[in-house]
């Protein structure tokens, strides 16, 4: 479960479970910072972590020693409220000074846990800040092809597929093959088996238009169950082949319902003052030519009414 679905703080006060003493310690460090004070007052020190096994044992005061957490935890370790280790002392020989020693080792209780806490807020924000700005960057993403994209297919919206022609135009590109592609009988789709069905058909030939496609041409929804594809400086045949692809792709897809069958009607820009937007209305006529021809084909009619 990330930060985008569970408050920091409380993720924070959860999270301090999942933390042992190596995870908030340098434990070399803290070894011999132990191995300094017990030498000094002349005491054995045991560390354990939250379930009473041994992290650290400086001195033979706790030779056959168990640790009992819960009836006798000796100090408690504690970051965010929750134990994450005990301290045990014993002294190796009477003290002058039973005070001194009860005062250090309450000292270094409170500095393990002032350090534990600020590791533990330390790891926690960082991790925090990381998947934020991966949030943040996927947001971003989102929202740039929520501005581009269709939804349904993938393809680029027809907002967003008009401008690239209006920038071909501009920049005066020389021969672009512009094809008008439209989805046979969607409505046969749409009447017999209902939305779901008929939004599958779009996206199912949106994927082959894809598929098809080379990187560089450029594809479009431009309307319910219609697509414009461009092909930037077409070599000689290039158009014709990509429409042979998707209609032979359209024509042996196997589905228990749907019967993918597209028209397409193809002209080439080859002449800058021409504009996109007119050769595009003229791949349109086209496309109905080419519609009457597919759907008064042998077989035609057969596969369209194949799942019914």
């Amino acid at each position: 479960m990330g930060y985008q679905s569970i408050p920091y703080d409380k993720r924070v006060k959860e999270n301090i479970r999942n933390y042992s003493f190596s995870n908030l310690y340098h434990m070399d460090t803290v070894k011999e910072y132990l191995k300094n004070l017990a030498k000094a007052v002349e005491i054995s020190i045991l560390l354990t972590d939250r379930h009473g096994e041994k992290e650290i044992l400086i001195g033979d005061g706790f030779v056959g020693f168990r640790p009992d957490v819960v009836n006798e935890p000796g100090r408690k370790v504690r970051v965010q409220n929750r134990t994450i280790g005990h301290l045990y002392v014993k002294e190796t020989k009477p003290q002058e000074d039973d005070c001194l020693v009860r005062a250090l080792m309450d000292g270094t209780v409170k500095l393990l846990e002032r350090l534990g806490e600020e590791t533990y807020l330390r790891h926690e924000s960082s991790i925090y800040l990381e998947e934020l700005e991966v949030l943040l960057k996927e947001k971003r993403r989102q929202v740039i092809q929520n501005e581009t994209d269709d939804a349904l297919t993938g393809v680029y919206n027809k907002m967003y597929f008009e401008s690239r022609m209006d920038v071909i135009d501009r920049a005066e590109i020389i021969p672009v093959a512009v094809l008008n592609v439209n989805i046979n009988d969607w409505k046969y789709a749409n009447d017999h088996f209902g939305d779901e069905e008929s939004d599958r058909l779009i996206k199912t030939v949106a994927d082959i238009l894809k598929k098809e496609a080379k990187p560089d041409f450029i594809l479009g929804r431009i309307d319910g169950d219609a697509f414009g594809v461009l092909i930037p400086m077409a070599t000689e045949g290039e158009a014709e082949d990509y429409i042979k692809r998707i209609q032979e792709a359209c024509d042996t897809y196997e589905d228990p319902h749907l019967a993918p069958s597209v028209a397409v009607g193809m002209v080439v820009k080859t002449n800058i003052e021409e504009k996109l937007e007119e050769r595009m209305s003229d791949a349109e006529y086209e496309m109905f030519n080419n519609k009457f021809e597919v759907k008064n084909a042998p077989g035609y009619q057969e596969r369209l009414h194949k799942g019914m």
